[in-house]
Order: C-alpha cells, then sequence, then structure tokens
C-alpha cells in the first residue's frame, strides 16, 4: 500500500513540474470549441436544475423539519 502511496506522489510532482516547467505553447484553438464548452456547461448547469427539481420536496422537509411522505400527500 505504502509502494502506491509513493508512485502517486511521484507521479503528482511530475505533473506539477510538467506543468510550470512548460515553456509558451504555439497552439491553435478551434473555433468550434467555444461552441462545446458551453454546450457542456449548460448540460451541467441543465442537469443540476433536473435533480434539484426531482429532489426539491426531500430537500424542503429536509430544512423544515416535516416529514417528506406527509408533504407528498397535499
Amino acid at each position: 500500500m505504502r509502494y502506491l502511496a509513493n508512485i502517486s506522489g511521484l507521479i503528482l510532482c511530475a505533473a506539477v513540474i510538467m506543468l510550470f516547467w512548460a515553456e509558451t505553447a504555439q497552439a491553435y484553438i478551434d473555433p468550434s470549441s467555444g461552441s462545446y464548452f458551453l454546450q457542456i456547461l449548460l448540460a451541467g448547469l441543465l442537469g443540476a436544475l433536473f435533480t434539484l427539481k426531482i429532489y426539491w420536496r426531500k430537500i424542503k422537509a429536509f430544512f423544515s423539519g416535516k416529514d417528506a411522505d406527509h408533504d407528498a400527500g397535499q
């Protein structure tokens, strides 16, 4: 187990060194990358809102101190 901790620490250290030692990159960002990023952002936001909608009654019951099944009958 200690062996895995040493290896993971070594990999993390190497990744940090490579991240800060990098020189300027001559990279090209495709114009559609912004659209793709926007789609990912909107999908995450809508997924979070849908999850909130599904569990809203339980969340409301948790903070109000009432039973969630009791509110379902109303």
